[in-house]
């Protein structure tokens, strides 16, 4: 399976409602290239997404397993995805962290967020300089509230990189492989028939 990475997005809202705070933002956006630190550029397909947010996903604070902010098995947190791309809403809980977070945001002393995902169908493109990546199927694990936006795991993503181009080594050795086999075998049955042919003339 592939590695847990990390990406960044911009320009979550604060909503209010009868005294219930809402964050909303886009967790993706779709067909935007973005350079992970000058590796390569990578964008995300329209549908990236569509099957696996019906999964059980959380939002957290921080990428922090104890910081949960909603979830969608419990509707606290949803998912969908729309033109644009990723689209998530969450309802802050009433906790002292859930507090904190609808007014740090409000003052917009926090306004990012960040999604954990895997790779599960990606297309690389070797021709350009750096390198395309894009992304057509991914699983999220989690979306974060963050304080300080950030690619914490292009090494992951340098490493998908690397692992593409010694895949596409491998497939193109196995075209010359296979077109080598083919050109033997096409070679034993001219032979086979020119023998077939000889004894038919009883030369």
């Amino acid at each position: 399976m592939s590695e847990l990475e990390k990406r960044i997005a911009q320009q979550i809202e604060l909503r209010a409602d009868d005294g219930a705070k809402t964050l909303t933002g886009y967790a993706a956006k779709f067909n935007t290239p973005t350079g992970i630190a000058d590796y390569f550029v990578e964008q995300i397909a329209p549908g990236a997404f569509s099957e696996t947010i019906k999964g059980d996903v959380r939002c957290l604070f921080n990428h922090d397993s104890d910081n949960v902010l909603g979830r969608t098995a419990s509707r606290t947190l949803r998912l969908w995805e729309d033109d644009i791309g990723l689209r998530f809403e969450v309802d802050l809980p009433d906790t002292n962290l859930g507090r904190d977070i609808g007014k740090l945001v409000e003052r917009r002393d926090i306004s990012g967020c960040s999604f954990g995902f895997r790779a599960l169908k990606q297309t690389w493109d070797d021709t350009t300089s750096p390198p395309g990546r894009t992304l057509e199927k991914v699983e999220i694990s989690e979306i974060s509230i963050v304080t300080f936006p950030a690619y914490p795991d292009t090494s992951v993503g340098l490493r998908s990189l690397e692992a593409a181009r010694a895949d596409a080594e491998t497939a193109k050795a196995a075209e010359q492989r296979k077109a080598e086999n083919a050109a033997a075998a096409a070679r034993r049955l001219a032979e086979k028939r020119a023998i077939q042919e000889q004894k038919f003339r009883g030369i």
